[in-house]
């Protein structure tokens, strides 16, 4: 078999139009970087948040247009781990695939215990049963996966629809404390971590806030599922990162404006900076909301997360980057049960391990590098292939590698050794294989 392509399989069935990718992205968008690291990126940066929230999504725009095209171009499951592959080479396409099994397992992993802290302080359960609570999230969105795209859609559709109304709420009910204040909580602007420095605690917070925005990649990875995929996944990329754009912009406004960037991060302990800040401007029923709004988001982040490792984890099966049974769909052709059964697992044993200020940036780093490759395979494409210009491309391999290494150096070095571990182990069983 040519390394370059993958070996004949069925394939899942074309099902989602742009409204279902775009509800798909946004579930995945919004969530655990909205409700708990606004608070991480605000104790690093101080109002300066909110220019890190512009990086953010500027790198985004830049890698979801390289998304886009690739997905356009070879619309298979898999995302980037496919596209190193095709464009790149295997080992390129191998790092992509691991990258992307580390940095959204830890995330869902994440996602899982903010739905189960939440959802514990609404029901006045004690903290202890968090770990419980969400191994059984996880365990419960599992079974959702493996009924098929379709139904975890819709369920999806769900959660989106509340999470948005939530931070509605809650722009809505903090503005006029925002303006009341006026720019008395923005200034001084620059104000990050006692002994850091503006400009690196400005980039390090940008890069915990560009992992807010990757949920788009579901889009990407589910490019095998998408009707019309050349039209289909460029534009719902594009719309599900200005709507967010927007939402993250306004409820950073009006949080930092109504109780400051140092209150967002005196209580990102709990994971729940937005729902103390709402209990601030003195609305018990909104804070309630967007606590339901933080445990729906959870979920669909969760829900989409466990979609999406599952697609990756069909296409290395497929070639045989991982045991050859999660390259296999069920008898309907539309779920590779194994797959999705191994990631609930691998994000189960997480969830009793993990520490979310950690993994979150462990997230970053991973997430940054997978997106490097992204951009790589990009500047690959043949000139009839490409939607947009080669800058693009280019501008955001250097805006990721850039990011990188600006996360707290013990993460980066961890993260560059258990990457370069991979690859050599990788190289080692090729070469046995002969």
């Amino acid at each position: 078999m040519d390394a370059g392509s993958a070996p004949e399989e069925r394939r899942l069935r074309r099902e989602l139009g742009v409204f279902g990718a775009v509800m798909l992205g946004l579930g995945s968008i919004v969530g655990t970087g909205v409700f708990v690291s606004l608070g991480v990126a605000a104790g690093v940066a101080g109002p300066a948040v909110l220019l890190a929230i512009a990086i953010g999504a500027a790198v985004a725009a830049l890698n979801g247009l390289s998304s886009a095209q690739l997905a356009a171009d070879h619309p298979v499951s898999g995302g980037t781990y496919e596209y190193g592959y095709r464009y790149l080479r295997p080992w390129l396409g191998f790092l992509a695939g691991v990258t992307f099994l580390l940095a959204k397992s830890a995330s869902a992993a994440t996602a899982a215990l903010g739905f189960a802290g939440y959802l514990l302080g609404l029901l006045g359960l004690p903290g202890r049963w968090s770990v419980p609570v969400a191994v059984a999230a996880v365990a419960g969105l599992t079974v959702v996966v493996l009924a098929g795209v379709r139904r975890s859609n819709a369920v999806n559709v769900a959660v989106v629809s509340v999470t948005l109304l939530s931070l509605l709420a809650f722009v809505v009910a903090g503005a006029p404390a925002a303006l009341a204040n006026g720019a008395g909580n923005l200034v001084p602007f620059f104000a990050p971590e006692p002994g850091s420095a503006p400009l690196p605690a400005l980039l390090e917070a940008s890069a915990l806030m560009f992992v807010a925005f990757t949920g788009y990649g579901r889009i990407a990875t589910l490019g095998e599922e998408v009707v019309a995929p050349r039209r289909t996944i460029p534009r719902a990329i594009q719309i599900a990162l200005v709507v967010v754009a927007l939402l993250y912009g306004l409820v950073a406004l009006v949080g930092v404006g109504a109780v400051g960037a140092g209150s967002l991060a005196r209580v990102e302990g709990r994971a729940a900076p937005l729902e103390l800040a709402a209990r601030s401007f003195g609305a018990p029923v909104v804070a309630r909301v967007v606590a339901v709004g933080a445990v729906t988001a959870m979920l669909g982040v969760l829900l989409n997360l466990v979609l999406g490792l599952s697609r990756v984890l069909l296409a290395m099966g497929r070639r045989g980057d991982a045991p050859r049974a999660f390259g296999r769909l069920d008898s309907a052709g539309t779920t590779p049960t194994a797959a999705v059964v191994a990631v609930g697992v691998m994000v189960a044993l997480l969830v009793l391990v993990g520490d979310v200020r950690t993994t979150w940036s462990f997230s970053a780093f991973t997430v940054l590098v997978y997106y490097a490759v992204t951009n790589l395979a990009a500047l690959a494409l043949p000139a009839g292939a490409r939607l947009f210009p080669r800058w693009v491309a280019a501008l955001g391999l250097a805006s990721c590698l850039g990011l990188a290494f600006f996360v707290e150096a013990r993460v980066w070095l961890a993260g560059t050794g258990v990457l370069s571990a991979a690859v050599l182990l990788r190289a080692l069983l090729t070469r046995a294989r002969g």
